[in-house]
């Protein structure tokens, strides 16, 4: 335990410095990247959003805006050919250009540079005990979730992969998670899953119960569009 701790004193300075040296590296290159963002199209620069990090804790994640305005907010689940997805947007998101600015939130302490990906709390109330593990390890920028699958693996899959680092964590699987992500990244194959949508961040049986709900109501909407019987 004594020895954990202290590898994860040396992992949260070496979050420091490096973020603190990308973020100087990369500030010209973000400028540029948020100058495209408003000549695109009309609002901020960056979409702020409450993520859940180390033990559940609530924090505003840094990300280039992706979206149009009107539509950030609204449905979280998101599609390859998602509409609300500017054209700028469209090359960020594959190549995780957007989510650059989280050097802002690992420098800040709220984040790591590896970790479990921090997820949106709307559905962290349905989460099991084992499923609520992956919030005992600060959330990351990449991971190992995110360099075996990330969108591609099913909500089961991602908490198994995660659950996995935390309890094997060690500096040298950082480093090795590290040096593949730049791999994964420019593969650009694992931003979406394999129907075209991020669904992997949802339980699988939420979205089988919003299924199963929405097809109750086209049903319902189905029968009282249809015209009645006449009786003879």
């Amino acid at each position: 335990m004594q020895g954990r701790r202290f590898g994860l004193a040396i992992k949260r300075l070496l979050d420091l410095v490096t973020s603190a040296i990308l973020l100087t590296l990369s500030a010209p290159l973000m400028l540029v990247c948020a100058a495209i963002i408003k000549v695109d199209s009309r609002g901020s620069v960056f979409f702020r959003q409450e993520r859940l990090g180390l033990r559940g804790q609530l924090f505003r994640v840094f990300k280039f805006r992706t979206m149009f305005t009107d539509g950030a907010n609204s449905d979280p689940n998101v599609s390859v050919s998602d509409p609300r997805i500017t054209t700028v947007g469209r090359v960020f998101r594959k190549f995780r250009m957007d989510e650059w600015p989280q050097l802002i939130n690992v420098f800040r302490g709220e984040m790591s540079l590896i970790g479990p990906r921090p997820l949106v709390p709307l559905h962290a109330h349905a989460w099991t005990e084992e499923e609520r593990k992956r919030l005992n390890m600060k959330p990351g920028m990449s991971g190992w979730q995110q360099i075996n699958g990330a969108a591609t693996n099913t909500w089961e899959e991602r908490v198994a992969l995660d659950v996995w680092y935390i309890e094997h964590w060690s500096l040298w699987l950082d480093l090795k998670i590290f040096l593949k992500t730049p791999l994964v990244v420019l593969g650009a194959k694992t931003v979406y899953g394999r129907d075209g949508h991020e669904r992997s961040a949802i339980p699988t049986r939420v979205l089988t119960a919003k299924a199963r709900t929405d097809s109750m109501s086209n049903e319902t909407a189905s029968v009282q569009r249809s015209p009645r019987e006449t009786r003879l």
